[in-house]
């Protein structure tokens, strides 16, 4: 039975039986994922030498960020859990379609981006499905200490992913990577099975105005109006898609090549830069999950999206892996301590029967990541990596002291609904 104290312990949450089974179904999922990242981001970058083929590997991963907010539309209306059990499918499907493709040695730089654009259709719309399907298996007094500890499985992942993944690579190949890849996606499709839904929790949570027909595209255009018409949703739809236009190309797609490039190492010193931002992303975690009932969510928002591009800047001007290592580290710890309040924010303030559309909506916000890799892979070819990430990270700030000052009423403001602790 659930605590009756007012801030609940960083573990309550796991109180929750369907809670324990996503959280674990999540982590395996995301152990995969990363490790299939740098897998196959490392082998797009040693075969090809491209930096313009790694981004374009990057982007493609991304590529289904478009389909988001209709698949959070059939979320809100078949129920989300349904909806992850169909792309976890998928994922173990084109896995061990991946697994045969490497043992019969028919893998090629032009095959990893099929692959990554057969993924990229569906993987962007799996965090904002998985967030909502929490929010409605969780109590509203849980959400933010839950929401950090459903990071917890990303941030660890980018360790385990980082760490094993490259250790693995260069110590038994790709084809045995690719296989506790492949494993590792169907273990998260068992325990996503395991999540027990009872009537009116994790399926469509419609309001008695909403038309009992489906439209996809009627729903979908009401997502949008609710987020435009209420100022701090909106707000944090801009923040959302600012950083992952400036800040989120260096850690997602440009490691290899600044761990190439930069720092003149391998894929075990590419592990350890990413396993740094994933350390500090944790240490977020823990301690909004510890503290996180004392943080007014968009005032942290908006302050830490600011330090995460500070330090970014810091990154750039170094060339010794260690001080790459520690700059990385605090740069993920600013962003889980942006992020997190943001998706929290949005959960919590939400109404329940538009969770799946705004979810789905934050991840269309997504769509800038591809791009900004795009962008910024001609770019550095054209002034080089520094003079690059400067000018992203400068217009960054800009732009987010742009926003807190648009909507400061609603952000900045501790009365305000998004600042509720």
């Amino acid at each position: 039975k659930l605590s009756a104290r007012r801030h609940p312990a960083i573990l309550e949450p796991f109180r929750v039986r369907n809670y324990r089974f996503q959280w674990t179904a999540d982590l395996v999922t995301s152990w995969a994922m990363e490790m299939e990242t740098l897998v196959l981001g490392w082998y797009i970058l040693v075969e090809t030498g491209s930096v313009a083929m790694l981004t374009m590997f990057g982007a493609l991963l991304f590529l289904g960020t478009l389909l988001s907010p209709m698949l959070g539309v059939v979320a809100d209306h078949i129920g989300q859990r349904r909806i992850i059990c169909i792309l976890r499918t998928f994922y173990v499907v084109l896995s061990f379609l991946v697994v045969l493709v490497i043992l019969a040695d028919r893998l090629t730089p032009e095959l990893v981006l099929v692959i990554a654009f057969l993924s990229g259709l569906v993987r962007p719309s799996e965090q904002g499905i998985r967030s909502s399907l929490m929010a409605a298996l969780v109590p509203t007094r849980l959400l933010l200490t839950a929401t950090s500890l459903s990071r917890t499985t990303l941030d660890s992942a980018r360790v385990v992913g980082a760490l094993v993944g490259s250790g693995l690579f260069a110590i038994v190949g790709i084809t045995v990577t690719y296989i506790v890849i492949a494993t590792l996606f169907f273990l998260g499709l068992v325990f996503t099975f395991a999540i027990m839904i009872k009537a009116g929790e994790g399926n469509s949570q419609f309001s008695s105005t909403t038309s009992s027909r489906f439209s996809p595209l009627g729903e979908l255009r009401e997502g949008l109006s609710y987020i435009w018409n209420t100022p701090h949703l909106r707000a944090a739809m801009w923040i959302a898609v600012l950083v992952n236009f400036t800040a989120f190309p260096l850690p997602i797609g440009l490691l290899p090549y600044v761990a190439r490039e930069i720092f003149g190492t391998d894929q075990t010193g590419l592990g350890y830069l990413m396993a740094s931002f994933a350390v500090g992303s944790l240490f977020g975690s823990i301690i909004l999950g510890t503290v996180g009932h004392k943080v007014r969510p968009a005032r942290a928002m908006i302050f830490f999206a600011i330090v995460w591009h500070a330090f970014f800047i810091a990154f750039v001007f170094v060339d010794q892996l260690p001080a790459g290592m520690i700059l990385m580290g605090l740069a993920g710890l600013a962003h889980n301590l942006s992020l997190v309040p943001l998706v929290g924010l949005l959960m919590r303030t939400s109404d329940p029967a538009f969770r799946g559309r705004v979810m789905g909506v934050r991840m269309l916000a997504i769509y800038t990541l591809p791009v900004s890799l795009i962008v910024a892979g001609w770019l550095i070819e054209q002034m080089g990596f520094q003079q690059t990430m400067i000018f992203y990270m400068l217009i960054g700030i800009l732009l987010t002291l742009v926003i807190a000052l648009r909507w400061r009423k609603s952000v900045l403001r501790k009365d305000a609904v998004a600042n509720a602790i």
